[in-house]
């Protein structure tokens, strides 16, 4: 875990949607003093009382733009297809030193209409459980993984630089990349993996399940995760997201070409392929 810091990096930060993100985001910042106040923001007040009870944010608001008028930071941990409209809600009321990021898993489809908005910069911690609310935040969540900054030409260095400080403040490692490049691997690397996790989970007789041992509930674990937000992130990252299921495609027919033909000697170099695929991801 990173040491506090001795002095916050930002004065006020507002996480918009406190769930298992944005509860671990506000857990992190306070617990690293990376923020002096820690602002959750949402519609339900019980929830959000739940999540002050439970040490996540120093203070709640139901009022989304009257919170960004005090924030110094604002991370949208909503759904991906309300961070729009949230940017451009609150965008007129920033303070001059006020900088908006989010955490979408989703980079074009949120980059692209909010780059009329500078103080905008798109911003993906891959990091999560299939596991969702508040209750489960974990302010280690994002020690030792990855953040993408997803930055356009007309962002300063002091925007990415201070961004990029933020980030490492709660243990992240960063990388920039553009949009497209982000939404094109991350299909291959989460989107279309929960795709495939969804369609073997799905396809399972029922009179089959007290048969399934840990291979497959590891391989479909991360079907467990909430639909109603992966609907979102797959409907905004369409095109790659298909492109990888092709891809998959491919592999599948590979491996049913092998089967069909009765080719052992193939089927164990698909299978030497992928292990050695697998294999390198421990290195």
């Amino acid at each position: 875990m990173n040491a506090p810091f001795a002095a916050p990096l930002e004065e006020t930060l507002v996480i918009v949607g406190v769930g298992l993100i944005g509860g671990s985001i506000a857990a992190a910042a306070r617990q690293r003093r990376v923020a002096q106040r820690v602002i959750g923001v949402g519609r339900n007040l019980q929830r959000l009382s739940g999540a002050l009870a439970a040490g996540l944010i120093d203070e709640v608001a139901t009022d989304l733009v009257d919170a960004a008028r005090h924030a110094t930071l604002i991370v949208f941990c909503t759904p991906v297809e309300e961070i729009v409209a949230g940017v451009r809600q609150v965008a007129p009321h920033l303070s001059s030193k006020a900088l908006i990021t989010d955490a979408g898993s989703v980079k074009s489809a949120l980059c692209e209409p909010l780059a009329e908005i500078p103080a905008f910069l798109g911003a993906h911690p891959i990091a999560g459980k299939e596991l969702s609310g508040f209750e489960h935040a974990d302010a280690d969540l994002f020690v030792h993984r990855t953040c993408v900054l997803t930055p356009l030409p007309h962002h300063t260095a002091e925007q990415r630089a201070r961004l990029q400080r933020f980030w490492e403040a709660i243990g992240m490692r960063v990388v920039t990349m553009t949009p497209a490049d982000h939404d094109a691997v991350l299909a291959r690397t989460s989107h279309v993996p929960h795709v495939v996790a969804a369609a073997v989970a799905a396809a399972l007789p029922e009179a089959d399940r007290p048969l399934t041992g840990t291979g497959f509930r590891s391989t479909t674990r991360i079907a467990a995760g909430p639909p109603e937000l992966w609907t979102g992130i797959l409907a905004m990252n369409r095109d790659a997201v298909l492109a990888g299921i092709e891809q998959v495609q491919q592999q599948l027919a590979g491996f049913a070409t092998a089967l069909r033909d009765d080719d052992a000697q193939q089927l164990k170099q698909l299978l030497d392929d992928a292990k050695t695929a697998r294999d390198r991801l421990d290195e």
